[in-house]
């Protein structure tokens, strides 16, 4: 099967035998109480890429958004969420909510409307927390991230970003020849945002890094002042010491070949473009990896979906950002071949001219015949 599903983006693998060795998975202790060996060097590290001062390591990012908003949920702030925002980060805020903290949603990517919404409730006297993702797959199209923290820091108020999609992709300086940047430092190092003490960034390393691991990352003080109050440091387990090995690998691999990487990743997000318009297809995204094919007169991606699985090809098949209907995304990672990419084009040619003969209700294919 040829996968395009896995959002490992720039292929990296960490087998056990190429990692630094570890005696134990665990101490059995939280990381209140005694932090994995190595994971406060690599924390460092991760954050020196991001462009920040400080960084604490997580098992993922719903640790990290469920401690938070629960933190932050004493405090007299109001929420303004980004209507894109990835589920993890709204259950962090739905337990704010829960508490009592009022939640505004706000336009996706809109700055003049987060700031209008901030300005109508200047009044109530609460201090605003913006929460955004770095980068959106469903759009194609980073966020306004200096527009973002302006607000923040004008009004006294915090940025929360999650920049899972970005981190080890995008990085600082981004021209013709380096489309993603330099260093996989992420949206911050994207924007030339660097240490500033009104923004936070909630990552995971599991998407760009392939390490299922996330780290909370900003400023010395706001990340101490986590650590001092975080919840699930006392009552969960810490990563576990080969995940931290894991990320060790990652970053001295992303130092090493993380170039070579990304510009090899541009160049085959390129060639799946021009693949998909010689068959008369276009896709959103714009050099992001997962690509989502733009609806077309007479195209179910329920039944293009089921057809390309019947040829091999393994792609996403998801709801449409609006939450009508559905939508295919290829997602293409550095591991795969120019030829690989020929194939899915081929399969879809095929899967595309046997459909303008079929009238199969897309609703009772999505609900009896997906897998």
């Amino acid at each position: 099967m040829l996968d395009f599903s896995s959002a490992l983006y720039l292929g990296m693998r960490h087998p056990a035998h190429g990692l630094r060795p570890w005696k134990t998975l665990t101490y059995g202790a939280p990381a209140a109480l005694r932090e994995p060996e190595g994971a406060c060097v690599i924390a460092q590290k991760l954050a020196a890429l991001q462009g920040c001062e400080r960084a604490v390591l997580a098992p993922s990012t719903l640790h990290l958004f469920w401690d938070l908003f629960g933190i932050l949920s004493r405090d007299n702030i109001a929420i303004y969420m980004d209507a894109g925002v990835y589920p993890i980060g709204r259950w962090g805020v739905e337990r704010a909510a829960s508490r009592g903290v009022p939640v505004r949603t706000v336009r996706h990517y809109c700055s003049d409307a987060l700031s209008m919404a901030i300005k109508n409730d200047s009044s109530h006297g609460k201090r605003p927390v913006i929460l955004a993702d770095g980068f959106c797959p469903a759009c194609g199209k980073a966020a306004p991230v200096s527009e973002y923290a302006n607000l923040a820091s004008s009004t006294g108020g915090l940025l929360i970003l999650d920049d899972t999609q970005s981190l080890g992709l995008y990085g600082h300086s981004p021209d013709r020849n380096n489309p993603y940047g330099t260093g996989g430092g992420g949206i911050l190092q994207w924007n030339d945002i660097t240490k500033n003490p009104y923004v936070l960034t909630a990552s995971s390393t599991a998407k760009g890094f392939g390490v299922p691991l996330a780290a909370l990352s900003g400023s010395s003080r706001m990340v101490g002042w986590f650590e001092e109050k975080s919840e699930t440091r006392v009552h969960c387990s810490p990563p576990s010491l080969a995940v931290i090995s894991s990320l060790e690998h990652a970053l001295a691999m992303n130092e090493k070949y993380g170039r070579a990487i990304r510009s090899r990743l541009a160049q085959l997000v390129r060639y799946l473009l021009d693949q998909l318009q010689k068959v008369g297809l276009r896709a959103t995204g714009g050099l992001f990896p997962m690509q989502t094919l733009l609806p077309r007169p007479g195209l179910n991606p329920a039944v293009l979906h089921v057809k390309l699985l019947a040829q091999g090809i393994r792609t996403v098949l998801h709801h449409a950002r609006n939450g009508h209907g559905c939508r295919i995304s290829f997602i293409v990672t550095a591991r795969h071949r120019p030829e690989e990419i020929d194939h899915a084009a081929d399969a879809l040619a095929v899967a595309l001219r046997t459909m303008k003969f079929e009238t199969t209700r897309p609703e009772v294919l999505h609900e009896t015949q997906l897998p």
